[in-house]
């Protein structure tokens, strides 16, 4: 394939940029693996900046991250690819995430700060190409406008604690609504509606242009996707566009890993110490009332067979809770074949993997139910009650209540695992199993080191 070439040009034959804007996608060619594998690091790298802004990291921390991110995850193999591969899979999360407003929010805060710190990383003159292609042809002040506003500017400079402006210094000035994180940090002078741009400022005025393009353009996806191409490619990219803004990125929690292989005997000691919040209440529901609907007995087997647990003992298990409500001769009428089928012994003889918390945040638990994610489908009362049954301190709860009221559903389990066993967990709770594993890593080596 033909790598793409940009056609940005500059009479100063500067270095073109490699940061694309993304304005339309050029004719390239690339096949179903590339969409999906290109989507899926793309995705890598965005829920890392997520987690990184959820964890209140500083903005040279940021830098730095999206820097690791892309190298980690943005890489090909040929060089020459690279630019391909940036493009290709920005359009393809682009039908990925247009179709709700809560995904296209998403995405367009993620993009965002993605092309933000990309753009900061940029050359001067790569800078100025991107301010000329996003349509941001504000001139620079003139030097007697300068020098009839320079106290002002040194002012503003001196509270922010920036360099005081010399007499070559650069100013644009742009009306204050387009920079508007600016204007509400208090960081630009301000006069008669119009705002005073440092050289070094201009990533605000960027990055608003170019958040304002894209969420225009993920509207228009949207209608499109919708009109057309979601029916004349529901049997080819339809299926892959839809499962990838809630696919799970992580280990195969399929079969048991280390730590694996939990009895019977051992399951109620086990479940206080290392089972998530999720799974935790589901087991807690399933002593006290001996019953499950459907969705809760799918999401706690999966996950007691993914932790270690065999059949021969998932189904004692089961029917030593279950049978007590519907009585044994119904339970291996109804609810044993269930347990077979998920452990691929019955139907299809899939190998069923666990619930990822990515599927169990957007799970719909109704009434009756009690699947789904406590952060996400609790009320605040029921959470802080059950954080506090885990032994979760006041002040962490605190924490975790404003990390689920901003949406931060994963990161604040990931806060009560850290609470509950005194130890941190910088990669983030991203799988109920992952969960179970560390903590019972974490727990065994605390035993040896007492015994």
């Amino acid at each position: 394939m033909e790598p793409f070439r940009s056609h940005r040009k500059s009479s100063t034959n500067a270095t073109p940029t490699t940061l694309p804007v993304y304005r339309s996608f050029p004719p390239l060619e690339f096949d179903l693996y590339d969409f999906e594998l290109y989507a899926i690091d793309r995705i890598r790298v965005l829920k890392g900046i997520s987690d990184g802004l959820s964890r209140g990291k500083r903005p040279e921390e940021m830098e730095k991250l999206v820097r690791e991110l892309r190298k980690t995850h943005m890489k090909h193999p040929q060089a020459s690819e690279e630019v391909n591969k940036d493009i290709i899979s920005h359009f393809v999360l682009r039908l990925v995430y247009c179709r709700t407003e809560e995904l296209r929010k998403w995405f367009l805060s993620m993009e965002t700060m993605l092309f933000r710190y990309r753009f900061l990383s940029e050359s001067l003159e790569s800078q100025k190409l991107i301010f000329s292609e996003l349509g941001l042809s504000y001139k620079a002040i003139s030097n007697v406008e300068f020098e009839a506003v320079k106290d002002k500017l040194v002012q503003v400079a001196r509270l922010i604690g920036q360099t005081v402006p010399s007499a070559d210094a650069i100013y644009f000035k742009v009306p204050w609504e387009e920079v508007p994180e600016l204007v509400a940090g208090r960081k630009v002078y301000l006069h008669k509606g119009q705002a005073y741009i440092a050289t070094n400022q201009v990533v605000s005025l960027v990055t608003t242009q170019f958040r304002s393009f894209l969420s225009k353009a993920l509207s228009l996806t949207n209608r499109k996707w919708t009109s057309t191409v979601r029916e004349q490619e529901n049997n080819r990219l339809a299926p892959i566009v839809e499962a990838l803004c809630t696919s799970y990125l992580g280990p195969d929690y399929s079969q048991p890993r280390e730590y694996g292989d939990i009895s019977i005997k051992d399951i109620d000691q086990v479940a206080k110490s290392s089972f998530p919040l999720c799974m935790r209440h589901l087991f807690e529901k399933l002593k006290e009332d001996h019953h499950l609907k459907h969705g809760g007995r799918m999401q706690l087997g999966l996950f007691l067979k993914g932790v270690g647990l065999k059949l021969d003992d998932a189904l004692a298990f089961w029917k030593a809770e279950l049978s007590q409500k519907v009585g044994a001769e119904k339970f291996d009428k109804e609810y044993a074949y269930g347990i077979r089928h998920n452990y691929g012994k019955e139907g299809k003889r899939v190998d069923y993997s666990p619930y990822s918390c990515q599927k169990v945040i957007q799970s719909s638990p109704g009434v009756g139910d009690h699947h789904g994610c406590p952060y996400r489908h609790f009320s605040e009362d029921n959470l802080r009650a059950a954080l506090g049954k885990m032994g979760v301190n006041n002040r962490t709860m605190e924490d975790i209540v404003d990390k689920v009221r901003n949406r931060h559903y994963q990161l604040a389990c990931t806060l009560a695992f850290e609470s509950t066993h005194g130890s941190s967990c910088d990669a983030g709770i991203n799988h109920p199993n992952q969960y179970f594993t560390d903590s019972q890593k974490i727990l065994q080596s605390k035993n040896n080191s007492t015994a």
